[in-house]
């Protein structure tokens, strides 16, 4: 039985509130003071809401500091108990920008020493190399993206998987659903849909602005999707996988 998967959008970063032609790039990975704020009301609201409940055994996250700040932040408790966190590429934000693009792990790393990197693509941080065309910047190989991430999960053997990541990648590519800074939302998957081989086949040679086949789709508990999150602080509006991903 695949896993119930809980996203959760980092907190407030700098580029989130700063002029982007302004600031110096590698501050854009970094919460703000109140994305650390943030942090503090979202691990008060998992902390005390989801044990015995929904136990999580697994934490994904992005490889960017902003996530990798938000996890440790307001998940430190889960982890305190055992519960592994890995960094996964594949969760990393849609755009090849500066602010969307992370930094080598041999840099990110030692600041994060409860994290498990082993995992990561060696190919990350790059995103414009044929070699990183998992990670492009295209309507096809975002979805592509988020349809891989979304099988693995599907396949894992965890009951319930915790996973920080980035609101453009999580609304436009992976769940459909809108998430404010430090937000989240609780999903199962539904059934996935059969794909025959030809249509397979055919995917390869999709043009960069077609979808692939949505073979993993989730679908929202009422408790988040009737709540604008399980913060209260996100539109409530959904989009279709693929919108305004055209490019």
């Amino acid at each position: 039985m695949p896993p119930t998967v809980i996203l959760i959008r980092h907190a407030q970063a700098l580029h989130n509130i700063a002029d982007k032609f302004l600031i110096i790039p590698k501050l854009y990975i970094r919460l703000s003071e109140l994305g650390f704020e943030q942090c503090k009301e979202l691990r008060e609201k998992l902390r005390t809401t989801l044990p015995g409940r929904l136990d999580a055994e697994l934490v994904l996250v992005s490889p960017m500091t902003r996530t990798l700040q938000t996890a440790m932040a307001s998940l430190d408790w889960l982890i305190a108990t055992g519960v592994p966190i890995q960094a996964h590429a594949g969760w990393q934000e849609t755009t090849d920008n500066p602010c969307d693009t992370g930094v080598p792990i041999a840099e990110v790393s030692p600041k994060f020493p409860g994290v498990d990197f082993s995992l990561v693509d060696p190919v990350w941080p790059e995103k414009k190399t044929p070699e990183a065309q998992l990670y492009a910047f295209t309507r096809r190989d975002l979805v592509t993206r988020a349809q891989k991430v979304l099988a693995e999960l599907y396949a894992r053997p965890e009951s319930v998987v915790a996973v920080v990541s980035h609101s453009a990648f999580l609304s436009k590519a992976v769940s459909g659903s809108m998430y404010a800074n430090a937000d989240f939302r609780i999903f199962d998957f539904e059934e996935p849909v059969e794909v025959s081989s030809t249509a397979a086949s055919e995917a390869a040679a999709l043009s960069k602005d077609e979808l692939p086949p949505l073979v993993y789709r989730l679908r929202e508990w009422d408790e988040t999707r009737q709540s604008h999150g399980g913060m209260g602080w996100s539109l409530d509006s959904v989009r279709n996988i693929g919108d305004e991903l055209g490019i």
